[in-house]
C-alpha cells in the first residue's frame, strides 16, 4: 500500500480544476508580488509564483525595489488597493528589518490579501466568516481532503507560527478536530505527539520528530523544509513512515500545495471583490 500523500499529484489535480474555472471568466486576473531587497530564497519563491500564475492564466507583476522607505511602500500598496484591475497583492517575506512588517501587511486590502496575512482575514478565519486563508494551512487541508482523511480526530500541531500553526489550529477546530497546539517550550513533547491521530509538524528543525514519537497508524503532515549539505530534510524522520498510515514527503508534500493554494486565493479574491 502506498503510504505517501503526494502534494505534487494534488497540486496538478487542483491546477487543472482551477484552469477550467479561470477560462470561464471574461477578465484576465492579475497578481502583484512586491519584493524588497536581494534575499536569494525570495527570488526563487517569486519565480515559482510567476511560473504557476502564468500556467493557470493570470497576469503576473513583480514590483521589485532594491530599497524603499516605509511610507513610499505603503503608498504603492494603497495605489494597488484602489486599482480595480489588480486582484491579488502579496508582499514577499522577509522584508528588510528597517520596515515594519505588520504595518505593511495590514495596508493590503483584506479583499486582495491573497496570502491571508492581514489581521482582518485572521479574525474572519476565527469567526468562520468568508475571507482569504493563509496558503500553507489551506494547502494542508487540501491534501487531507484529497486523501479523504477524517478530521474529527485528535490532531496535534507542533509549531505556533502566524503563517502555519495558528491559522491551522482554528481551521481544524472549525472542521471538528480536537486540536492540541505544541511549540518549542512544550514539556515532554513526545507525550503529545504519541497521542496524535493526525500529527502536523511545522517548526523548521531537521528531524525533530523521531519514529518513537509517532503513534502507530497515525497520519503525518511534515511542513518542515531544512537544507543541509545540499539535501532537503523534513521536521519528521523518514523512518516514521514505517509506523504511520500516511505521510507527506519532503520535498513534494506540502510545498507544492502552498503555491497552488495562492493561485486559488487569487480567484477567491476576485469573487469577493465582485460581491463588494
Amino acid at each position: 500500500m502506498n503510504k505517501i500523500m503526494d502534494g505534487r499529484l494534488v497540486r496538478d489535480t487542483r491546477k487543472e480544476e482551477l484552469k477550467k474555472e479561470i477560462t470561464k471568466l471574461k477578465e484576465k486576473l492579475t497578481l502583484v508580488v512586491i519584493s524588497v531587497g536581494e534575499d536569494p530564497a525570495s527570488k526563487v519563491y517569486v519565480h515559482e509564483k510567476e511560473k504557476m500564475a502564468c500556467d493557470v492564466g493570470y497576469q503576473f507583476i513583480n514590483m521589485h525595489f532594491d530599497d524603499i522607505e516605509e511610507d513610499k511602500l505603503i503608498k504603492e500598496i494603497e495605489k494597488l488597493n484602489n486599482d480595480v484591475n489588480i486582484n491579488g497583492i502579496i508582499v514577499q517575506l522577509p522584508l528588510p528589518k528597517t520596515l515594519n512588517k505588520n504595518k505593511i501587511l495590514n495596508t493590503i486590502s483584506p479583499l486582495k490579501d491573497v496570502d491571508g496575512l492581514t489581521d482582518l482575514n485572521f479574525i474572519k478565519l476565527i469567526r468562520k466568516e468568508k475571507g482569504l486563508i493563509p496558503c500553507t494551512p489551506k494547502g494542508i487541508l487540501s491534501i487531507l481532503d484529497y486523501y479523504k482523511v477524517d478530521l474529527s480526530k485528535k490532531v496535534v500541531i507542533v509549531g505556533r507560527s502566524e503563517l502555519v500553526g495558528l491559522p491551522l489550529f482554528h481551521l481544524l477546530l472549525n472542521r471538528n478536530a480536537t486540536v492540541t497546539l505544541c511549540h518549542s517550550k512544550t514539556k515532554d513533547l513526545k507525550s503529545y505527539t504519541k497521542d496524535a491521530d493526525i500529527l502536523i509538524v511545522a517548526v523548521g528543525k531537521k528531524e525533530l520528530i523521531s519514529r518513537d514519537m509517532v503513534k502507530d497508524g497515525s497520519i503525518i503532515v511534515d511542513v518542515g523544509i531544512n537544507r543541509e549539505n545540499g539535501k532537503l530534510y523534513g521536521d519528521v524522520e523518514n523512518s516514521s513512515l514505517e509506523v504511520a498510515s500516511f505521510m507527506t514527503p519532503v520535498p513534494g508534500g506540502v510545498g507544492p500545495m502552498t503555491v497552488i493554494s495562492l493561485m486559488e486565493n487569487v480567484l477567491e479574491a476576485y469573487l469577493l471583490q465582485k460581491k463588494n
